[in-house]
């Protein structure tokens, strides 16, 4: 009875864990503020899994390695440290759950480290659901043809979440190929939510079908059926993800090109952008009196007919202004700081918003 208690919490903790990990993935649903939070309970669970798991712990360096098992280990012990780097490098850019943490290490290195292991968690927590499900459905008695079906179509919901794990530049937060996460906000959130399960699934699919394998390495020869048939579902599924997002990247391209663009264009931009400085940097040396009488400042802090008003802007990771506020100061000592405007990644729903509040803060529409 005490077992099954036990068991039952456990599961109840993964279930958990893993609604919590989707909620993470969708940053731009839920805002910063509640991301951080989710991550610290988050946090707890991971702790909590740990206790009720420990037995695992003190059976590592006992028993027999078989492919199996030499798998789970390395995933699962993997799958802490990433947790436990994605926890620390978290913390350490925090601004709302444990602000007082902010700067355990530096935040340039933090939101870099941050940004690709809570990925590489995302893929080993798939691979780690997976390679218990044979398990957790074992008791279920289906025929092996059944069974067949069955991973069939989940091999083509495998693919498209490989598509879409593509589509979305994961790989390129994996391996630090970029700093920051972009994020579409203005996605619906149903879609964002089940694009990261079906992305999951992949990884999940992936496990399933690797435990399956490798438990029957360990049958005898003439009892195995269709040994290799785990191989051929995990290539199916990589195939028809990677047929799929050739497709839809090869129309994107025609859509693109339909538009008309080319480097003329950029090139009419790029001169009218430039014809456009040059005309507003000769109407503010025009009206830089103006604007001093405006804004009370005295004319003595004018340089060269203009005004020094320094307006700072940044997006960042979780960083803000870091010392640059500072830096500036120093560049600019008669320059006029405003209050600056600092973006989270992509900024959230609220950026529209904060943007038309900007230029109130700092007295401009006065």
């Amino acid at each position: 009875m005490q077992g099954k208690h036990n068991t039952m919490i456990k599961r109840m903790v993964d279930v958990c864990m893993t609604v919590l990990l989707l909620c993470l993935m969708a940053y731009q649903v839920t805002g910063e503020v509640l991301h951080e939070w989710i991550g610290m309970g988050m946090t707890s669970l991971v702790v909590i899994h740990q206790i009720l798991n420990r037995k695992w712990y003190s059976a590592i360096f006992k028993g027999k390695y078989n492919p199996y098992r030499i798998v789970t280990t390395v995933v699962n012990i993997a799958l802490l440290l990433s947790f436990a780097l994605t926890a620390f490098c978290g913390m350490s850019m925090s601004g709302h759950a444990v602000p007082f943490l902010y700067g355990m290490t530096k935040v340039s290195f933090a939101r870099r480290m941050h940004l690709s292991m809570s990925h590489w968690a995302f893929i080993l927590m798939g691979l780690h659901l997976g390679m218990h499900i044979p398990v957790m459905f074992a008791g279920l008695k289906l025929t092996d043809k059944l069974k067949t079906v069955i991973s069939a179509a989940l091999c083509v919901v495998a693919g498209i979440g490989l598509f879409l794990f593509i589509k979305n530049g994961v790989p390129d937060y994996l391996f630090f190929r970029v700093p920051f996460a972009f994020l579409d906000y203005e996605k619906a959130s149903a879609l964002v939510f089940l694009e990261n399960i079906l992305m999951l699934s992949f990884w999940a699919f992936i496990g399933t079908e690797v435990a399956i394998f490798c438990r029957n390495s360990q049958i005898k020869t003439e009892e195995k059926k269709n040994p290799l048939l785990p191989v051929v579902f995990i290539m199916s599924a990589i195939i028809l993800g990677l047929v799929i997002n050739m497709i839809s990247g090869s129309m994107n391209k025609e859509d693109f090109g339909g538009a008309g663009w080319n480097s003329s264009d950029a090139e009419v931009m790029i001169s009218s952008s430039e014809e456009k400085s040059v005309t507003d940097s000769v109407t503010d040396n025009k009206d830089a009196q103006t604007t001093a009488s405006l804004t009370n400042t005295d004319p003595s802090d004018l340089q060269d007919g203009f005004l020094q008003i320094t307006i700072p802007f940044c997006s960042h990771g979780g960083g803000r202004f870091g010392q640059s506020l500072t830096a500036i100061a120093k560049l600019a000592p008669n320059a006029d700081i405003g209050e600056g405007l600092s973006v989270h990644y992509s900024g959230g729903s609220s950026l529209s918003d904060d943007i038309q509040k900007w230029p109130d803060v700092n007295g401009f529409n006065k």
